[in-house]
């Protein structure tokens, strides 16, 4: 799963995008990439065509490079909702916006899953402190499910984990 959760007190959740490619990996493709991308150079080696093909090598090569590099950068985002028995808190750090926070008492905090009518298939929200935000959206369908049925769990333990407050002495 990419999201972890730490059962102390307070109980936080920590969300990320599901990363496929290790640095190793990235440096197996690339390798492998510009093997390919120059074996055709192979075949005219010595004749001055290749000094016109290789700008066009080069620039394929730095194309792939930058589009692998960008969305690793993009997806560097990070969700962080805490939960104890009196505030549940998220935070979201995005990797070229600034960060966005939101907190609501634990008691009214309710956790909606909209199966089709949010913007991705199974979109979790939190309702609380008279708004509504998005939980995980960058995860899939069946992972959200999962998300879904954790923070609830989490949130009933809370809940009922509130102290009582009487008006008896």
């Amino acid at each position: 799963m990419p999201y972890q959760i730490t059962n102390q007190n307070p109980c936080t959740i920590t969300l990320w995008p599901h990363q496929s490619m290790n640095p190793q990996g990235f440096v197996w493709f690339i390798g492998i990439t510009s093997s390919l991308i120059f074996l055709p150079a192979i075949a005219i080696l010595g004749s001055p065509v290749v000094w016109g093909l290789l700008p066009f090598f080069i620039i394929a090569l730095w194309a792939v490079w930058s589009a692998i590099r960008r969305n690793q950068k993009d997806a560097a985002v990070r969700e962080t909702l805490i939960i104890d028995c009196e505030t549940t808190a998220l935070s979201r750090i995005n990797p070229r916006t600034a960060a966005q926070s939101w907190q609501a008492n634990t008691y009214w905090v309710s956790a909606h899953m909209h199966t089709k009518a949010g913007p991705v298939e199974n979109y979790v929200t939190l309702k609380g402190a008279n708004r509504e935000v998005e939980l995980g959206a960058f995860l899939s369908a069946d992972e959200r499910v999962t998300l879904y049925d954790d923070v609830q769990r989490l949130l009933k333990e809370h809940r009922e984990a509130t102290p009582s407050y009487s008006a008896d002495p």
